[in-house]
């Protein structure tokens, strides 16, 4: 018998040690077939629970409804609800659920109880063993479901005298025992409730609330913090399984020890609890895979807004370059153009020159023959002047 076994007998002596369970298992044939197809993994956690070498999560749908049946036991789940909305509530009616809705989210819905309570106000309990991808969406519509089918009930039984003020607030209430990843942003929360609220302070009677309790990081917080008040007691007993915080919780809230010992006398029903073990093992490889695939959904629909994004910018910087391109084309057409008034200009400075030469040759030659004359004149001034005559005298 391990040690926490034996701290739990200490409480509860209806416990049974865990090799009376195995003997019992071997004994039928039919539970002998059941306990062997379940994985190793498995069949040490039922022993375990049964045993008491670790509690009972009530997050599991058998036990939970079988604790909390508001049918039978409504006080219980009456004291968990008033903790949640901080009010002392009784549940007065459990109220039908939507066949549609079961069918549709039984992959991963575990627990789901519609109430009534006293003052009218309608509570809708979940318990989801793997949270949804995209809880706000969802609860938002089962939400408004829940309060159509309210308005619906109430209208035919009011009928004339209806008025919209005879409906209640309605509540949904998930509880997440692997709550989604936006939750362990706000690690220190464990529970989350949430409301309309305007930008101004104006205060109408909207009707949908919704809270969301992480069982999970509640659960990871450290030993010493785990039970401050009532509804700390609560989720410690929904949530946890280690045996030295079962003890804690019943010694600190004594009246959560009469739920443990009604789950360990369940448990003295091997063939009873192996079916309820079976149906959960059931649930929890569906979720699993349903899980998965709303996982790979998320991832793609990331994927895809990325590479939506991508494609945006790749068209942006195309637009750009084809821009580009033909502020380009207009620069070589311009370029082109100057170079061919260079090449006219060039071609008459070319011509230009080539007359200058010939001016220059023209006057190199006037020049030229301007200088035989002059040495001509000076010729035959020398001779008049040699043979006596004055040059510059007439005759």
């Amino acid at each position: 018998m391990s040690i926490e076994q034996t701290k739990l007998k200490d409480h509860f002596p209806m416990i049974r040690d865990r090799q009376a369970i195995l003997s019992d298992i071997m004994s039928s044939a039919s539970m002998s077939a059941t306990f062997n197809s379940w994985s190793m993994d498995r069949q040490s956690l039922f022993l375990d629970i049964c045993s008491g070498a670790r509690g009972v999560k009530m997050l599991y749908d058998s036990f939970f409804k079988e604790i909390l049946n508001p049918e039978q036991t409504p006080n219980r789940l009456s004291s968990l609800l008033s903790e949640l909305l901080g009010r002392k509530v009784t549940v007065k009616n459990v109220l039908p659920n939507d066949s549609e809705r079961l069918a549709d989210e039984m992959s991963l819905v575990i627990t789901d109880i519609v109430v009534e309570l006293e003052d009218r106000t309608i509570a809708n309990v979940e318990i989801q063993k793997i949270g949804y991808a995209f809880p706000g969406e969802r609860a938002s519509c089962y939400s408004a479901d829940l309060l159509l089918r309210q308005y619906k009930r109430v209208r035919d039984e009011r009928k004339k005298s209806f008025s919209y003020k005879d409906l209640a607030p309605v509540y949904t209430i998930v509880f997440m025992e692997n709550s989604p990843h936006i939750f362990y942003q706000f690690p220190d929360v464990y529970v989350h409730y949430i409301s309309e609220t305007s930008n101004t302070g104006i205060e109408l009677n909207l009707l949908q609330n919704f809270i969301f309790i992480p069982v999970d990081i509640f659960i990871s917080r450290p030993h010493n913090e785990i039970i401050n008040n009532k509804l700390d007691a609560w989720l410690t007993f929904l949530g946890c399984d280690d045996p030295e915080r079962i003890i804690q919780l019943i010694t600190a809230y004594p009246e959560f020890k009469p739920m443990y010992s009604h789950l360990y006398d369940l448990c003295r029903n091997i063939e009873g609890v192996m079916d309820m073990f079976s149906k959960e093992l059931t649930i929890m490889d569906r979720n699993t895979v349903r899980y998965m695939i709303d996982d790979l959904q998320e991832q793609l629909d990331a994927t895809t807004e990325q590479l939506n994004s991508a494609t945006e910018q790749l068209n942006s910087a195309t637009e750009q370059l084809n821009n580009t391109t033909e502020q380009l084309n207009n620069t070589t057409e311009q370029l082109n153009s100057a170079t061919e008034q260079l090449s006219n200009t060039t071609e008459q400075l070319i011509n230009a020159n080539t007359h200058i030469k010939s001016l220059n040759s023209e006057n190199s030659s006037l020049t030229n023959e301007n200088k035989s004359l002059a040495d001509e004149v000076s010729r035959l001034q020398k001779l008049l002047s040699d043979n006596g005559i004055d040059p510059d005298k007439n005759n």
